[in-house]
């Protein structure tokens, strides 16, 4: 639950352990630098933002962190929300009006993405840890026709993992991709078939790292290197992630969704300045990406309003990430094209150590509007 007196507090303790993060090497020194050759960044400067489709007006959704496309419509869920009349799984219809509302039968903790299943079943991720504390992380799902969703637990096999992406597989297994910082993220499933009655344990499938990009967003470098929400084409050929900053579309040419993201080449869909942006879907024909941003904190008057980008063409490959063994259990850097990111650390390092205190204004200034859900 979002507890509004304590968000400035929070988004400063938030804005130090990113800098200290940085001071010790887990986010790398080559990301706070302009782009250049040696960092391979793909250049989106100037990218033209999304087409408005329609505003959402409800007072109840001013924190939308999923969504998903349906035959008449969208599904919202908000992150976590203070007010009880904002724990809902919301069903809009095409002008993005509010036509139905289904409650959750217990609070949930941290809902962060959707996802929805070929037979209509929608799967809501309750998988949000900003503070790294959660034992288990759930998903529910609402069946067609029925009137409350079911909870399912799962529990990682190494460590909590902040997340805030959903995906389904071929099956229709749920894969959870983590929010990550540097831009390498985790992908979890459930190790067997999911219970209401039991607590699933999950496996670690792999590692995605994100190709690094130049789109502006509210966070800079940081909004670039976590992944906020992912969704699957409605023909399964498709899945995207998305990040504050931009959209990542992989193929899906066989049904592995998991060997898609891991070994594949996406291509960039920048999303520019969009002010929170958390959620992605295709649309139902697979032929746009909608997205949909957070309204909360922004100027009086705001509302999330649903943007459409064209799905990209699968000839425009953008550059390939970087190819790695599996890796540790922890992120690792970027790197750059060539494999080394030593040589560039080296270099930039002694700089960004003498500029500590630029460094921490810089970093609060972004870091204050860095979303916080806190819970009961």
């Amino acid at each position: 639950m979002r507890v509004r007196g304590r968000l400035t507090w929070r988004r400063c303790a938030g804005a130090g352990a990113v800098l200290a993060a940085l001071l010790a090497g887990a986010i790398p020194p080559a990301l706070l630098l302009a782009p250049t050759a040696s960092t391979a960044a793909t250049s989106t400067t100037g990218a033209a933002a999304g087409t408005a489709v329609c505003q959402v007006r409800d007072e109840r959704l001013r924190e939308i962190s999923g969504m998903v496309a349906t035959d008449d419509g969208y599904v919202v869920i908000n992150d976590g929300a203070d007010d009880e009349a904002r724990r809902r799984i919301f069903f809009l219809d095409r002008r993005c009006a509010v036509v139905r509302a289904v409650p959750f039968p217990s609070q949930p903790r941290d809902t962060e993405d959707l996802a929805i299943g070929r037979d209509g079943t929608v799967w809501v991720a309750d998988i949000g840890d900003n503070d790294g504390s959660r034992p288990t992380v759930g998903v529910w799902r609402l069946a067609p026709g029925a009137t409350r969703p079911v909870l399912h637990r799962m529990t990682y096999p190494d460590r909590p993992h902040d997340a805030e992406a959903l995906l389904l597989d071929a099956s229709g297994r749920p894969l959870i991709v983590t929010k990550g910082g540097s831009g390498t993220v985790y992908l979890y499933a459930p190790s067997s078939a999911l219970r209401p009655d039991a607590t699933t344990p999950m496996a670690a499938l792999g590692q995605v790292t994100l190709p690094t990009t130049t789109t502006s967003n509210p966070f800079s470098f940081l909004g670039r290197g976590v992944v906020t929400g992912a969704a699957s084409a409605p023909d399964g050929r498709r899945v995207v992630l998305r990040s504050y900053a931009d959209a990542f579309e992989y193929d899906v040419p066989d049904g592995d969704v998991v060997r898609a993201l891991t070994a594949g080449k996406p291509r960039i869909t920048p999303l520019p300045d969009e002010p929170q942006g958390e959620s992605i879907t295709y649309s139902r024909d697979g032929r746009s990406l909608l997205t949909v941003s957070e309204s909360a904190g922004q100027p009086a008057g705001t509302r999330p309003t649903i943007l459409r980008y064209p799905a990209t063409d699968r000839t425009a490959t953008a550059a390939a990430p970087p190819s790695e063994s599996a890796g540790p259990a922890e992120p690792t850097a970027i790197r750059p094209a060539g494999g080394k990111v030593a040589g560039a650390a080296a270099r930039t390092w002694p700089l960004l150590a003498g500029a500590g205190t630029l460094l921490a204004l810089l970093g609060l200034a972004g870091l204050l509007r860095w979303r916080h859900t806190a819970r009961q």
